[in-house]
């Protein structure tokens, strides 16, 4: 028996400055500011000691902030003491994470600000299955290096009855 699907809590994020990046993803991508930016230094205190199991010791201090969506998906930033930006910002032969995705309709409005905001583009805006559906896609990278994609329409409707020809 399969279990049922589970639903997406947060992704987060590490950023190399706090206040430019809750100003980026809040201003330009729509996402509003639940906890706002808070230290959290290696102790013995119950987060301190989260953070120690996770990253390890010696990880010292960090800020972090906590966003959402407009569909309650979580989206946290963190800034690390001593961040440094990756040599390659889509290392799509490493294994894990190297993307997520953004659904908005306007996409090429959005597109725009992320570019106005210091953001890139990576490629042209694509049309996935044309003959079919006018769904539109690209990828960008925010103005810290991080790379993600705009759709247009739900991951759903986007794949649902299609197939790569």
């Amino acid at each position: 028996m399969k279990p049922t699907p589970r639903t997406f809590s947060h992704i987060g994020l590490s950023v190399p400055n706090l206040e430019q990046a809750i100003e980026f993803y809040g201003d330009v991508m729509g996402f509003y500011v639940i906890m706002e930016p808070t230290v959290i230094i290696e102790d013995n205190s119950d987060i301190g000691q989260m953070c120690t199991d996770v990253f390890g010791p010696g990880w010292g201090r960090l800020r972090i902030a906590h966003l959402a969506t407009a569909d309650r998906i979580g989206f946290e930033l963190f800034e690390f003491d001593g961040n440094n930006a990756p040599t390659d910002t889509l290392p799509f032969r490493q294994h894990g994470t190297f993307h997520f995705a953004i659904q908005d309709p306007n996409l090429e409005d959005l597109l725009a600000r992320i570019i106005a905001a210091g953001g890139k583009q990576r490629m042209p805006v694509r049309t996935y299955f044309p003959d079919q559906k006018p769904y539109r896609m690209v990828y960008v990278e925010d103005p810290f290096g991080i790379v993600f994609e705009l759709y247009s329409h739900s991951y759903e409707l986007t794949y649902s009855d299609g197939a790569y020809s």
